[in-house]
């Protein structure tokens, strides 16, 4: 399993970003897709994810509104359109893969958001 995300930088605030996570070595289509991030001293939280066919999402109630998660299960891709940006969503982003023998992550990406 490899997860390589990209798409992350420095932005200022109200700016967007849109990360992108290639998958390979599954059978990605069948598999929920998570974005998680993590701010300097402060534990991952996942941020949204979404269902194998992208018809059902879920977003961290600090994001809702401003962040999209979508799929392209024919290119393997996951990614997390970020609108509005805020200090605070300055962080690591990582995205996540699930199955019956653990948890995935990719290298991570860092988003930046500073005037």
């Amino acid at each position: 399993v490899q997860l390589v995300e990209s798409g992350g930088g420095l932005v200022q605030p109200g700016g967007s970003l849109r990360l992108s996570c290639a998958a390979s070595g599954f059978t990605f289509s069948t598999y929920k897709q998570r974005w998680y991030r993590q701010a300097p001293g402060k534990e991952r939280e996942l941020v949204a994810a979404i269902t194998t066919a992208g018809g059902s999402t879920n977003y961290a109630d600090s994001v809702k509104g401003r962040f999209t998660i979508s799929r392209d299960n024919a290119k393997n891709t996951v990614y997390l359109q970020m609108n509005s940006l805020k200090p605070e969503d300055t962080a690591v982003y990582f995205c996540n893969t699930r199955d019956w023998r653990g948890d995935y992550w990719g290298q991570g990406t860092q988003v930046t958001v500073s005037s």
